[in-house]
């Protein structure tokens, strides 16, 4: 008999030294909470974990609350190691030195007779440190940004577990946990220990997970709040979640930068009540007087989501420099963010937003460049 998905996550973690846990850029608090309840667990078994994913800091301060582990890296620095190898069958090593002279790194050997023949060296790359992955809210390996970019090698040889409730997943683990129908993925991994190791959810673990569907779900007020998610919740609650802290932190104690930039987006916002969008332009002075950073941003954009509940497309958008603007959208609806992703070029979907560079030198002729791209495609969406 085949094992179930179930069974299958639970010998994978159980025989794995040093899982890692992957997340996309821009990713959401149920994604980070997600990641944070996981890795907690795995340490609770006992084994390093190490979570990672591109500007990892700044996304973890939105749930600085929640405890974190040992390791997290912005990127996969030191991942594998590479073996320099030399066959001493007819010419032993006597001595080895390492130096560092400008930019190279040189080895010296010294070997018993003379010189050294060049053939009796090899080149070998040696395992990842990681023998397990589990990504959190990619629908592909590609989303992860540059921890994909840059280490393409390890999605290929080890074995990966797939974390999402997104249709769009194209199921790319060797272990798929997907759940559409998941409020979120907080609620996904919360089924999953409840069913196989329920002993093993601490305090900490059941309010990372109480705090990622709690923010999935906007405090159990979005349509995405199912029975399923109610009774996991509850059950976090009787692993000692406590839910008025959460509330407290995720709602009441948000930085006065951002509350500011927020405050700024507002004031700019062009609401289009034909197509359901809102468009919110940040210039570089509205980033200078709230003292906030561009990494606030996505954090503007979901505020923004949640106070306007008859748009369906979100849109935030900044100066990064005096000729450079970017911009941050959300969709309601999961297929027209990627029919927008297909018909705004270099764009990338990062998390559940879209992020794209516009060719433009100010924000009012980023504002007419947006509109003349998304207004063809909500039209036909209207028809």
């Amino acid at each position: 008999m085949s094992l179930s998905p179930d069974q299958q996550f639970h010998d994978l973690i159980k025989k794995s030294s040093h899982p890692l846990v992957l997340l996309t850029p821009y990713p959401s608090r149920d994604d980070i909470a997600t990641a944070l309840a996981l890795s907690l667990f795995i340490e609770r078994l006992g084994k390093s974990v190490t979570l990672a994913a591109d500007r990892i800091d700044v996304s973890l301060e939105t749930l600085a609350f929640i405890t974190h582990p040992k390791e997290v890296l912005p990127a996969l620095s030191g991942a594998r190691d590479f073996v320099l190898s030399f066959n001493t069958s007819y010419n032993k090593v006597l001595g080895v030195r390492t130096a560092q002279e400008g930019d190279e790194y040189r080895i010296y050997l010294t070997p018993e007779k003379g010189t050294i023949d060049p053939r009796d060296f090899s080149f070998i790359p040696a395992h990842y440190r990681f023998d397990v992955a589990i990504i959190i809210g990619a629908p592909d390996k590609e989303h992860l940004g540059k921890i994909f970019e840059d280490n393409p090698d390890i999605f290929y040889e080890v074995p990966l577990i797939n974390i999402d409730t997104s249709s769009q997943n194209e199921l790319f683990g060797q272990i798929n946990l997907v759940d559409i129908t998941a409020s979120s993925k907080s609620e996904i991994l919360t089924e999953l220990l409840e069913r196989t190791v329920p002993t093993f959810i601490t305090e900490s673990i059941a309010e990372a997970l109480l705090a990622g569907i709690m923010s999935a779900t906007e405090s159990f007020q979005k349509k995405n709040t199912t029975p399923k998610a109610l009774k996991a919740a509850a059950e976090l609650i009787g692993h000692g979640a406590d839910q008025q802290k959460i509330v407290r932190a995720l709602y009441r104690t948000e930085p006065l930068p951002l509350l500011k930039l927020w405050g700024r987006a507002l004031s700019h916002i062009q609401w289009d009540e034909k197509y359901k969008l809102i468009l919110a332009p940040i210039s570089l002075e509205d980033l200078v007087q709230s003292r906030a950073h561009t990494h606030d941003l996505s954090l503007v954009l979901e505020k923004i989501r949640g106070s306007f509940s008859l748009a369906t497309t979100f849109v935030v958008f900044f100066q990064e420099s005096p000729i450079a603007i970017r911009g941050l959208l959300k969709c309601q609806n999961t297929e027209m963010l990627q029919k927008i992703h297909l018909a705004l070029p270099e764009s990338e979907i990062q998390g559940d937003i879209l992020v794209f560079p516009i060719a433009a030198t100010s924000l009012e002729i980023a504002t007419s460049h947006i509109q003349s791209c998304l207004i063809p495609l909500l039209e036909q969406t209207e028809n």
